[in-house]
């Protein structure tokens, strides 16, 4: 174990280079964590780029860890293939989130695609936080998110996206945006989503659809075995309804779960909100307070 931790402050690389006879990179990171004597460490961290992985800190009094997860090279590009996997241990607490928001550049050729797969032992808790994917013009992206769920494990998980670089006036000027999040709890699934966004068939602008807005949001938030959905639905209800400025609302799933989604018209209210549901998240189903992510 004292050898495992030692070498996980150092990191290495995965010897996984990119094949030469097509564009784009394989970026690989895997990450383990365990619990030990009541606090969360960092036990394998493994990295090609342009995937890498900062040093973790302790995020609260309570032994979990905040780490942040970054592409140096600023960007997606077509053909890149970058695939994280993540292992929570048993009663592990693990934050991870991203320095800022994932640009995804044009392409001529295929798409981008980014995989994260982790998997959280029994009663372990996540808290995934990335910041929102904004598509340039010309952009193609396939982006999954894979969550395994373990008994008595808890995960808040927050995807979010922009139609486009609204400060340059740029909407729906991407070709393809593929999101997928599935989410398994002993193996059954526990919720599906898939949505694809192809701006040359229809652009879901208006009624219906995006409703003039140019950033969506979902939160999912899981607990296995959690027992006061109703009243987490209510609670969240009313921070909704606080916030004027979007529109969203909150559903549960069929079991140990419910699902948030709502539509921004800028920046600001997107990440303002986010922070405030993330925020009632943790009161609600961690019994923990607000913190404050420091990114730079």
């Amino acid at each position: 174990m004292v050898a495992a931790l030692l070498q996980s402050l150092i990191g290495s690389k995965v010897n996984a280079p990119s094949p030469l006879d097509r564009i784009g990179r394989d970026g690989i990171l895997r990450l383990a964590f365990q619990r030990v004597e009541g606090q969360t460490v960092l036990t394998e961290r493994r990295f090609t780029l342009p995937l890498q992985a900062l040093e973790p800190t302790p995020l609260d009094k309570d032994g979990s860890l905040f780490l942040m997860l970054l592409n140096p090279t600023g960007g997606l590009l077509g053909g890149d293939h970058l695939k994280t996997e993540i292992m929570l241990g048993p009663g592990a607490h693990v934050c991870l989130t991203t320095p800022s928001a994932t640009k995804v550049y044009r392409t001529l050729g295929p798409p981008a695609v980014q995989e994260t797969v982790i998997r959280l032992g029994e009663g372990a808790v996540l808290e995934y936080l990335p910041e929102h994917v904004i598509p340039h013009p010309g952009s193609a992206l396939h982006q999954s998110l894979t969550l395994e769920m373990a008994m008595g494990s808890r995960a808040i998980v927050l995807d979010a996206f922009a139609i486009g670089r609204l400060a340059r006036g740029e909407r729906w000027l991407f070709r393809e945006l593929v999101d997928r999040i599935t989410v398994t709890s002993g193996s059954r699934p526990l919720f599906l989503e898939r949505i694809r966004l192809d701006p040359s068939i229809r652009i879901l602008g208006g009624l219906g659809g995006m409703e003039s807005c140019g950033y969506v949001t979902t939160v999912v938030l899981l607990a296995d075995g959690f027992g006061t959905w109703e009243s987490v639905v209510r609670s969240i209800e009313q921070r909704l309804s606080e916030a004027p400025s979007v529109l969203g609302g909150v559903s549960q799933i069929s079991r140990d779960g419910c699902i948030i989604r709502f539509l921004a018209a800028s920046a600001h209210d997107m990440t303002r909100l986010s922070r405030d549901l993330w925020a009632l998240a943790r009161q609600l189903l961690l019994g923990l307070p607000a913190v404050e992510l420091r990114k730079w």
